[in-house]
């Protein structure tokens, strides 16, 4: 399994939380110079692939201020195989800002991540968010009509005030939009945001966890299993592009600030375009950094070990090439602990609640 990531780097405004790689649009969208720029980035890319690319994901930034054009321009050039998983993130405040959603389905998008974040309106307002609820139920009534048949929802809770009730009540309302995915993560404040400028009052650690519980058992009693730290899916659901990033696979970045990992003949390397928009645009070579093999064991762990069921213990030489004899002895210990299953590289439900941890094990 193996992946495309491409980033399309611009918000109508960039929320006090976001660490990733967007800038808020001054100015009007240079399409074509970024499309073209992409293009260029994936044909060089390609001369390294020693794969098949199974799954597509455009990320963000807003990618649906991207008109649909931009998209089957792309997906033409990118020559995909029958089946292959094409993700759009999507904004509700901008989902059908710059064309319909049955023209993203026609242009090749196959499924919608929706950024709603929460129901809640005075949430959406602390979080910088540029929609309502009413426009997130709007966007998903559009994505059902379009007929997308995958839908993803992302959620945050532990946010500024949010008592257990009010987290519940976002999966409440995210549920009855019957999406296919739920994706529900805790809000962190991450270095070089506003919200670390500014930290806002979130809810205690004990509040948190109580909040993680409650909101694990309500989902998993409407049908949605959780098969990774923050993903739950209906049966046939799970995202087959996040599950190769957490089995540590590869896959290619394209796009301003993307990253990629890649499988050589001379080792595994980690890859980073241009972070800043201009500048990509004048260059789209990478910067290509080698993961040192002693740091792959844990690289490989606190991906692996993100997912629900794990990895089968020939997953860990086929991904880093290292042999199992490399951690068999800290995965023996583990085991004996009770954190570790015994089948499998993959945690206990002790082991999961424990889960950084673990991971720090194979430092």
């Amino acid at each position: 399994m193996s992946g495309l990531y491409v980033h399309i780097p611009w918000c109508v405004r960039k929320c006090p939380y976001c660490d990733f790689n967007s800038h808020a649009l001054q100015r009007s969208l240079p399409e074509v110079d970024y499309v073209d720029a992409l293009l260029a980035d994936f044909s060089r890319e390609r001369e390294r692939m020693t794969f098949d690319v199974a799954s597509v994901y455009f990320g963000g930034g807003t990618p649906s201020l991207m008109p649909a054009r931009a998209f089957a321009r792309l997906l033409d050039a990118f020559e995909l195989s029958n089946g292959v998983e094409v993700t759009m993130e999507a904004n509700p405040g901008t989902v059908e800002t710059a064309g319909t959603l049955e023209d993203y389905a026609a242009a090749g998008i196959g499924r919608i991540s929706l950024g709603a974040q929460s129901f809640d309106d005075d949430n959406l307002n602390r979080l910088g968010r540029i929609h309502t609820a009413l426009e997130t139920t709007r966007a998903a009534a559009a994505i059902a009509r379009a007929g997308f048949q995958e839908f993803n929802i992302d959620l945050m809770f532990g946010l500024p005030g949010q008592t257990q009730a009010s987290a519940i009540a976002d999966l409440e309302s995210a549920v009855a939009l019957e999406p296919t995915h739920i994706s529900w993560y805790e809000l962190t404040i991450e270095p070089n945001t506003a919200f670390a400028r500014h930290p806002p009052i979130l809810p205690n650690p004990d509040d948190k966890a109580g909040i993680a519980e409650a909101g694990q058992a309500f989902l998993e009693s409407h049908g949605f299993s959780r098969y990774e730290v923050s993903a739950y899916a209906r049966p046939g659901s799970e995202t087959r592009h996040n599950v190769n990033y957490w089995k540590f696979g590869d896959y290619s970045g394209i796009g301003a600030g993307a990253h990629g990992k890649l499988s050589l003949p001379s080792g595994i390397i980690r890859t980073e375009k241009a972070r800043q928009p201009g500048r990509y645009l004048e260059d789209q070579s990478p910067h290509d950094a080698p993961i040192d093999p002693g740091d792959l064991p844990v690289e490989f762990m606190m991906n692996a070990l993100r997912l629900v069921d794990g990895a089968e213990e020939d997953e860990f030489p086929r991904r880093t090439g290292l042999p199992l004899e490399t951690v068999s002895d800290e995965l023996a210990r583990l085991r004996s602990e009770g954190l570790m299953r015994q089948d499998r590289i993959g945690l206990t439900d002790f082991g999961f609640a424990h889960l950084d941890t673990v991971v720090a094990r194979f430092l």
